[in-house]
């Protein structure tokens, strides 16, 4: 049975709850599963907490994949690994019930503990180097407590089941709503960004947080398969925010949210060169119109207007895809809504 037939129907036939007891009933496969519930781990980490070979521990992974326990992806030339959701009604009691302030849980916990200090120190290295640039372009628009808070207005007390962060950066974005959502995903093209992100959320105690690198031009999810899709700070980044806007609404869930924040037009031209800017910002229009011809009925925009001369004013677009819009009337949304969005200044 397919991991998906799994989520439709709830519950595991016996042989392959039988399969799976089986591949956990071994010591390191155990040590590997309470490892991997504290948050997704690389064969690298694995081997330097667990002190076995990484041909060892690569065959041991292989096995809880194979019985569903655990999945696999990709990030470059290195492979993350973390706990199966469809298997969540067998495994979670299992690891619940361990006594982990024992050996030699207890002491698998500690190195784990040294591997992500010392990726944090790795994290913080690479972006003390970057600091000076994000430091002036934070400068150039109102405070980001300001933004985040716009954004959760934005969204309101609407329940996420299901969230990815597209363009995901240092996970500042993930860090605000992953505490918000049933499920959590970021993407992003930049290892090195992705491990800073990591290492943000883990402080943060969000450890579960699933962190995957592709094209944000081609997600690698399936269609319609998150409750809110976020594109935060992305879009004057490419040549062509248009077809990224297209794949963002692929993954928009029936009744599913879409919100873009970016720059509102703008003549500031050293962005170009210094900060790798392609785009100077955007209309109203030029954003609602993309969001329209992908299938999505903007539903609010609202501009955070500068409280300093010579500051960017910050946008934000909510949409709904066009197939919910019964259900726009049910949020409390009239038809004139969908047509013409509301407009607000902050």
């Amino acid at each position: 049975m397919s991991i998906e037939g799994l989520q439709q129907t709830g519950s595991i036939p016996f042989s392959e709850a039988l399969g799976v007891l089986r591949a956990a009933a071994e010591e390191t496969r155990l040590r590997i599963l309470a490892l991997l519930a504290e948050g997704e781990l690389s064969v690298s980490d694995l081997t330097d907490i667990l002190g076995q070979s990484q041909p060892r521990i690569s065959r041991h992974l292989k096995l809880l994949v194979e019985a569903g326990l655990v999945e696999r992806h990709r990030e470059g030339a290195w492979a993350f690994f973390r706990l199966c959701e469809a298997r969540a009604e067998l495994a979670d009691p299992l690891l619940s019930g361990l006594d982990r302030a024992a050996p030699p849980l207890s002491e698998d916990r500690a190195r784990l503990d040294a591997v992500r200090a010392q990726r944090a120190e790795t994290a913080q290295t690479f972006f003390a180097r970057l600091a000076p640039k994000w430091d002036e372009l934070r400068s150039l628009h109102i405070c980001e407590t300001i933004v985040e808070a716009a954004v959760l207005d934005a969204l309101g007390e609407r329940p996420i089941g299901s969230l990815i962060d597209l363009g995901t950066g240092t996970g500042r974005m993930l860090g605000l709503l992953a505490p918000l959502a049933g499920r959590a995903t970021g993407l992003d093209s930049s290892h090195a960004m992705l491990s800073v992100a990591r290492a943000n959320l883990e402080r943060r105690g969000l450890s579960r947080v699933d962190l995957r690198q592709g094209d944000i031009h081609a997600p690698p999810f399936a269609r319609a398969s998150f409750d809110l899709v976020l594109v935060h700070q992305v879009l004057h980044y490419l040549d062509d925010p248009a077809r990224a806007l297209r794949g963002a609404a692929r993954l928009v869930a029936p009744g599913g949210r879409l919100l873009v924040v970016d720059f509102a037009p703008h003549e500031l031209e050293f962005l170009r060169t210094g900060q790798a800017h392609r785009r100077l910002g955007f209309s109203a229009e030029q954003v609602s119109g993309w969001l329209a011809e992908a299938g999505l009925a903007t539903i609010t925009t609202r501009d955070l207007a500068p409280r300093e001369s010579g500051q960017l004013t910050v946008t934000l677009w909510l949409a709904q895809d066009r197939c919910a819009e019964d259900g726009l009337a049910d949020d409390g949304l009239a038809e004139d809504d969908i047509e013409q969005p509301r407009r607000a200044v902050a």
